[in-house]
């Protein structure tokens, strides 16, 4: 039996096109191979080790969905996971706010398998604390000195050392019981102060977290969750087309060389405890114009396995994966599940029977082609919708509703680079058009 609170939640993120933070244990069908890659990489980061992979996919395959499945597993594993989408606003490398605001969103996500709807920030600076008593009594010494030792890593850090003053400040606010000084350290570890002076009379310390210290504050915060006693950090960015759209060519390959700095790091392995996954669609890698192949130092890296090429196979180790799609087996298991969630678990209160699932997959197989297994989210959607209006209104037949459902196609990630090209025409052709109208 699925618990209605669950059930409630997975059907509305998918009905809106979302991944659902909860039950994705229900409706998971398929990609075993890939699953498994995954989890020897969080392994690996439980083991000391580190690990960087890109996932790529088109629109709607079921990237983010994947993602928070491997995120799911790391909270299970004992690892501390973040997570956060890239938008226009929120980049790797920026000048304006853009690197601290998705910094801050990470931080914010911040989840261990105690609380796994992030702001855990808090749980893992007193479970460190918890540690560092515990310590304390084990071998008769101050507290105040054994986190003095425990925060020493830090300083051989960029930044490391402000940091580990604030968590300093963070240990004595606990201690007297000074919450508002604690929720100023709080925003302070969140990246959310912007100048130095609030950073000096609030905190007490004048350096902040600001655009340029996006990957250091994170390999400080990999330290720190290992102090606090958990496996290791997963960092999840999903939605990294973003980077691909961006029409400054600078920019763009500020973000790329960040890229870079964060996979150069982590395969040399000059860190511990710590991995990414980041993903994106076809053209974000393999653009040779705007996506990181443009990036000779990032195409000689992500490079595919040319055997597995030849053969025809799949390197599920490799630092890029494809992901596969979904064949027609696997979503018509998926709508069962579906199906089975909607009733919460209980077949006397199915909807619809087997057939009606063969039918409906046909209607949208008519209506799209194969793009309704390859990139299932208006598939997914359009189910749910027609098994709501029969929940809601009993006497409907679902085999006269069938064919008045729509389904539309996702946008291809290839239609993203038309777009990006049509509006560089269009503002090519209003420069040339002030030019056409200048007279002396």
């Amino acid at each position: 039996m699925i618990k209605t609170k669950e059930r409630d939640i997975i059907i509305q993120s998918l009905r809106s096109g979302v991944v659902p933070r909860l039950g994705l244990q229900h409706v998971q069908v398929g990609r075993s191979d890939e699953l498994k890659s995954f989890i020897n990489n969080i392994k690996t980061i439980a083991d000391g080790g580190t690990s960087f992979r890109l996932v790529i996919g088109e629109y709607g395959s079921g990237k983010t969905f994947f993602l928070s499945l491997v995120r799911s597993i790391a909270l299970q594993q004992g690892l501390v996971t973040m997570n956060a989408d890239l938008s226009p606003t929120k980049r790797l490398h920026g000048t304006d706010g853009q690197a601290r605001l998705l910094l801050s969103e990470l931080i914010a996500s911040l989840s261990t398998r105690t609380k796994q709807d992030g702001n855990a920030l808090q749980n893992v600076l007193e479970k460190f604390i918890s540690m560092a008593r515990t310590e304390a009594e084990q071998h008769q010494r101050n507290v105040t000195s054994v986190i003095h030792e425990q925060l020493s890593e830090l300083n051989e850090y960029p930044g490391g050392y402000t940091f580990a003053q604030v968590i300093k400040k963070y240990w004595e606010a606990y201690e007297e019981g000074n919450n508002i000084l604690k929720d100023c350290i709080l925003r302070w570890l969140k990246a959310e102060y912007t100048t130095k002076t609030d950073s000096l009379r609030e905190v007490g310390v004048r350096e902040f977290i600001d655009d340029s210290s996006l990957f250091n504050t994170l390999k400080l915060y990999a330290i720190l969750i290992r102090k606090a006693g958990y496996k290791g950090l997963l960092i999840c960015m999903d939605e990294m087309v973003n980077l691909y759209k961006i029409s400054n060519s600078i920019s763009r390959k500020a973000n790329y060389e960040e890229i870079l700095n964060i996979l150069n790091n982590t395969l040399q392995g000059t860190l511990t405890n710590i991995g990414f996954i980041m993903s994106g669609t076809p053209d974000f890698l393999t653009d040779g114009n705007r996506g990181l192949y443009s990036y000779e130092a990032l195409k000689s890296r992500l490079a595919e396995n040319n055997f597995s090429k030849k053969l025809g196979l799949v390197d599920y180790n490799s630092t890029v994966l494809r992901l596969s799609n979904l064949t027609k087996e696997e979503l018509y298991l998926l709508l069962k599940n579906l199906r089975n969630v909607f009733a919460c678990g209980d077949e006397s209160k199915y909807l619809v029977p087997d057939v009606a699932l063969i039918a409906y997959l046909n209607h949208c197989a008519n209506k799209i082609g194969d793009s309704y297994f390859r990139t299932p989210r208006n598939t997914i959607k359009g189910f749910l919708d027609l098994l709501s209006m029969l929940e809601q209104y009993p006497n409907l037949q679902w085999s006269d509703m069938i064919e008045k459902i729509e389904i539309t196609k996702d946008i291809e990630s290839t239609e993203v680079g038309e777009i990006i090209a049509q509006q560089s025409e269009v503002q090519n052709n209003e420069e040339n058009d002030v030019f056409a109208s200048f007279k002396l």
